[in-house]
Formats: C-alpha cells, sequence, structure tokens
C-alpha cells in the first residue's frame, strides 16, 4: 500500500508540473497572440515529438523530455543591420558571427511576406516585456493561488504559548541532540517548576499572544532576573525567573551564532487558517530564500558533485526533476499523513516549485525569459534617450547579438541537470 501511496505521490507531482509548464507557456502565448504576433508551436518537453496537433497556425503537442517547454513567436530574431531579412548574408567571418548568421537564417527561411507586421521583434518595448513576463508571473499566480489553498484552506501548524515539553538542562545549538549531564545546569523552565500544558501569558511584564513573540522576549533577556505568568488549571502564577545564556542561530541569519537567553520550553502547535496577509508573508520568506539559493546555485552546484561522488549530500541541496519527484513520493508517505496532509504536503511542494521557476526564468541572462526582459527594456530606455536628444529612434535591440551568451548559459544549464539527475539517483537528497 505504501508503494502504491508512493507512486501516486510521483504521478500527482507530475502532472502538476507538466500542468504548471504549460500555463506558464501560456502566459507567453496569449498576449502575443493578442497582440498579433504569429505563434507557430506551443510544446510541453524537450526532444522528440511525442504527440502534436495541429489548431489554426499554431501546433500543440508534448515532447520526450519533460524538463520545460516553449512556444515558437515567429520573428524573435531582427534582421541584421543593413539586410534583407529574406536574403540573410551566407558568409561570415569568425565564429560567433556565423553563429548569429545562421540563427537569422533559421529565423527568416520558413516567414513569408504576409508574416512582416506580425514579427516578435517589431512590437513596442513595453508590449515584448508584457509577453516575456508573462510566463513567470503565470508562475507567481500559481504559487500564490496553491499557497492560499494550503494557509486559508487546510491551515498550517504554527506554534502556540502552550508548553508541550520542558527541558531538563541547556545546551547550546552545537549540542543539540546530546543527552543531558550532570554538568549542566538545570534550565530556568525546570528550576521554577513549569510543566507540560502550562500556557504562558506574559513575560518580564508584558502580556504575549504568539510564541514568536515570547521567543524575542526571552532571547533578549540574556542571563537577567525578570518574571513569567502562566496558566495553569485555570489559575494564573506569576513566578520570578532568571533565563540561562546559551548559544543560538540568529533568526535573522542562520549563519551567525549568538548568545542569547534561554528559558528551556517547546511549544505546542495547533492548526490555524490564516488571511491573506500570512499568505503573502509565507511568499515573501520562500521568494527571499528561493532568491538566495538562485544567487549561491554556482557555488551549491560544487556540493552537489562531492555528493555525486560519495561524500554526505547537504540538506538543502538543489534538486532536478528526478529528486523533486522522489520528495513528493516521500512527503505523502512519511510519518503516516493523512489524506488531507498528504494533499497540503504535495500543494506546498509545487506551490514552491513554481515560486522558483517565476524567479529563476526573471534571471536576466538568455536564453531566460529574463533576458528576453532585460533586452526589451534596454530598447525603451535607449529610445527614450534618444528621443529626449532629438534623435532618432535606434530601432528594436538586436537579442541575435547575445546568442553566444544563450548558448553558452543553456550548455551550462544543461551540464548542471544532467549533474543533478546524476545526484538524485546515486545520492538523493531523503526527507525528514
Amino acid at each position: 500500500m505504501t508503494a502504491l501511496i508512493y507512486a501516486a505521490g510521483v504521478v500527482v507531482f507530475l502532472v502538476g508540473v507538466v500542468v504548471s509548464i504549460a500555463l506558464h507557456e501560456c502566459g507567453h502565448m496569449i498576449p502575443a497572440q493578442r497582440f498579433g504576433v504569429k505563434v507557430t508551436q506551443f510544446f510541453v518537453g524537450f526532444g522528440k515529438t511525442l504527440w502534436s496537433t495541429q489548431r489554426g497556425e499554431t501546433e500543440y503537442g508534448f515532447k520526450a523530455v519533460p524538463l520545460g517547454g516553449f512556444v515558437k513567436l515567429v520573428g524573435m530574431l531582427p534582421p541584421g543591420p543593413g539586410d534583407d531579412p529574406h536574403a540573410v548574408r551566407d558568409s561570415n567571418t569568425g565564429l560567433f558571427t556565423q553563429l548569429v548568421s545562421d540563427a537569422r537564417a533559421v529565423e527568416y527561411e520558413t516567414i513569408t511576406a504576409e508574416d512582416e507586421p506580425r514579427l516578435f521583434y517589431k512590437l513596442p518595448w513595453y508590449k515584448k516585456v508584457v509577453v516575456m513576463a508573462g510566463g513567470p508571473l503565470v508562475n507567481v499566480a500559481i504559487a500564490t493561488v496553491l499557497f492560499s489553498v494550503v494557509i486559508m484552506g487546510f491551515g498550517v501548524e504554527q506554534p502556540t504559548t502552550t508548553v508541550s515539553t520542558v527541558s531538563d538542562c541547556a545546551i547550546s545549538d552545537a549540542e543539540a541532540g546530546r543527552a543531558c549531564t550532570d554538568a549542566d545546569p538545570l534550565t530556568p523552565a525546570r528550576e521554577i517548576g513549569m510543566e507540560p500544558g502550562d500556557r504562558i501569558t506574559a513575560f518580564d511584564g508584558e502580556d504575549v499572544a504568539s510564541w514568536e513573540e515570547l521567543t524575542r522576549l526571552i532571547r533578549a533577556n540574556g542571563g537577567d532576573a525578570s518574571t513569567i505568568a502562566y496558566v495553569r488549571d485555570g489559575r494564573t502564577t506569576t513566578v520570578p525567573v532568571t533565563t540561562s545564556v546559551v548559544e543560538r542561530l540568529a533568526i535573522d541569519d542562520p549563519e551567525k551564532v549568538e548568545d542569547v537567553g534561554f528559558l528551556g520550553v517547546s511549544p505546542t502547535f495547533e492548526v490555524r487558517r490564516e488571511g491573506p496577509l500570512f499568505v503573502g508573508e509565507v511568499m515573501w520568506d520562500t521568494a527571499q530564500s528561493t532568491g538566495e539559493a538562485i544567487a549561491h546555485l554556482p557555488v551549491r552546484m560544487v556540493d552537489v558533485v562531492k555528493a555525486a561522488f560519495g561524500e554526505e549530500r547537504p540538506e538543502d541541496s538543489p534538486i532536478s526533476i528526478v529528486g523533486a519527484s522522489r520528495v513528493a513520493g516521500e512527503l505523502v508517505t512519511v510519518d503516516e499523513p493523512t489524506w488531507a496532509e498528504r494533499a497540503q504536503r504535495l500543494l506546498t511542494l509545487l506551490a514552491s516549485l513554481n515560486l522558483f521557476l517565476a524567479l529563476f526564468n526573471f534571471v536576466p541572462l538568455l536564453p531566460l525569459d529574463g533576458g528576453h526582459i532585460a533586452g526589451a527594456v534596454w530598447e525603451g530606455a535607449r529610445s527614450r534617450w534618444a528621443r529626449l536628444r532629438g534623435k532618432p529612434d535606434p530601432g528594436p535591440v538586436d537579442v541575435a547579438k547575445m546568442l553566444p551568451v544563450a548558448y553558452a548559459v543553456g550548455i551550462l544549464l544543461l551540464v548542471m541537470s544532467v549533474i543533478l539527475i546524476y545526484a538524485d539517483i546515486v545520492n538523493p537528497v531523503r526527507v525528514g
């Protein structure tokens, strides 16, 4: 039964990925068509075509490798300076020049005179931004919907001010997990006789309504004397307490260690439905951590390479679609979750994936969407500057000149994908 649920989790996740990719490409195709651009292909996946159908002037289908998708917008590349778009030069010097020339030749070999008004490069710069940003923004919208379903519909576990456990001794984060010894001091909570079930209502004279507020007050107290109020069996008790000082990871910087006040209690958790503001906070925090992960991706790939050859793999390691699928299968089986918890975990995984896809595609490098957006914005700025100086409009930015960069980035992404897939097979990231 567990194996069947595992397989079902993987299948549901992959279907969600395919749908997310298809909707991303719709985010490009629909505005392009509205602006009059000719769209000849809409595919999910790369490589060999598995299935396709023609609808009007557009071919829709699926390809063998589900690592992305694409829409073919006719006329992405402008003709070279002084070139007839239907008579692209066929003799060039230099490898990069030849690459650009060949790309232009392929671009225009099927374009007819009737297509000329519908070429993508002829769009105003702001319409190009709308078309290219449409895909990532659809992923943001998907993530918003999924996070909203999870947080506002299912609810999320939140720590409360009710005590779950009272620690016996004060141990720093560096020693977390070891047993207490006679040399370890008792925790302040143990010294004053706190018990599981006590509900803390105030600390140092300040009322507390959340675990976050309580944590902030305790950490800021250091080793000073204070008071704590808690409710037990319906009666409120206020007692003096002197918190210990231990080393803990900083809340705003997990790489930093600091000395903070310590009481020695852990919270109970309860599932609560939250509102739109909480959804926004979760998405903002997730976007920040995702952005940092993307920025450090080249460095983190070093650890992936080491893990592929036998070293321990970090728990927060980048993963491929293969690794994400394995995680999906484990999420629906580990700790014997309920069906609601399984759905919640898969939706959260898909929401996080869509947010990653959006932010990654906004990176301003070709062939990513962000590279085309950057080119369009530069085109608008250049046109505006020329107009202010009374100069003629310099025309569209020639993105073809950046094709060598696009090829290099594409090769790099392909190599990274192969390494990640291999590492996810031989040394996968494990849930829990």
